[in-house]
């Protein structure tokens, strides 16, 4: 896989509703699991006219976003449009602001028992402690995804994943970046990935989603997003309804894994699943996470 030195800027501000040329505008999207989707869209909250298009966009998950997207001036307008679209019948997860900020209270009082939200994504997440009251102020029942975005926060991501409520963890590269000044390279960003992904086995969550990629240059998103799954990575956010069929081809296993993974799962079946020797297991394990992907994702073998 090929690596890009691109630099990302520093935060996501939602999404952009261009599409590529001949894209279906009119088709919704495949209803995913959130614990193997790939591509979360961010919304910015302030833009309610765009809601309901990129719900029914190609994401597999839309975060409507009321934290940096937002002027802190326009917080209780942004978190108004999305509990009256949510009233109307739409459905989505809300990034919300940290725990630190004026703002986190009553995100998390506006948002209890609304019809349609999914889960929350938490800002800035620097403790076990702010995901679990998170959790409880809303109603012990809504996942929260801890979004990490700095030193502190990597380091503390293994007590992070492991607290009451997480639901997956998530990368805010800029952010991080922002709060340590490391570069944007894949090898500078190797250990806040690795962390990450270490600290959901650890706790025992999905795949980790990684971070953004600023721009319109598809190569570079491809080129980003296959750093995502060399990482173990397992979701990307995007900021632009047109990065998702990108990011959902490239996290998904290809047709040809799915090829793999069928012959294999085939022939182990007609060998009485009797394990030969010492690689069959780890071979038996990839080929059932590849089929029960490629069953969800729709990939077909080639």
């Amino acid at each position: 896989m090929t690596s890009t030195t691109a630099a990302e800027s520093p935060r996501p501000t939602g999404a952009d509703l261009s599409r590529p040329t001949g894209a279906d505008s009119s088709r919704p999207a495949r209803s995913v699991n959130p614990e193997i989707a790939r591509s979360w869209l961010l919304v910015n909250a302030m833009r309610p006219e765009i809601f309901s298009e990129c719900s029914s966009s190609r994401a597999d998950a839309v975060i409507l976003d009321i934290e940096d997207a937002v002027d802190p001036s326009h917080k209780d307008e942004a978190r108004e449009n999305v509990i009256r679209w949510m009233h109307e019948g739409g459905q989505a997860w809300v990034r919300i602001n940290d725990a630190t900020s004026p703002f986190w209270a009553d995100d998390l009082a506006g948002l209890r028992g609304t019809a349609g939200l999914l889960g929350v994504m938490l800002a800035k997440t620097e403790s076990s402690d702010q995901v679990t009251e998170s959790y409880h102020r809303m109603d012990g029942k809504t996942p929260v995804i801890p979004l990490v975005e700095s030193a502190v926060g990597i380091e503390e991501a293994n007590h992070i994943a492991k607290a009451q409520g997480a639901f997956r963890l998530a990368f805010g590269s800029g952010d991080f970046r922002r709060d340590t000044g490391m570069a944007a390279t894949p090898e500078a960003m190797a250990y806040p990935r690795a962390k990450l992904v270490v600290a959901s086995r650890v706790g025992g969550l999905p795949g980790p989603i990684d971070g953004p990629t600023v721009g319109t240059n598809h190569p570079i998103l491809r080129e980003q997003s296959a750093i995502t799954v060399m990482m173990g990575m397992t979701g990307k956010l995007c900021l632009a309804v047109d990065q998702t069929t990108v990011i959902n081809e490239v996290i998904s296993p290809t047709p040809s894994d799915v090829a793999w993974a069928s012959d294999f799962m085939r022939d182990f079946e007609a060998n009485g699943r009797v394990i030969r020797d010492g690689s069959d297991l780890p071979r038996l394990g990839r080929a059932e996470k590849i089929m029960k992907l490629a069953t969800a994702f729709g990939v077909q073998p080639a």
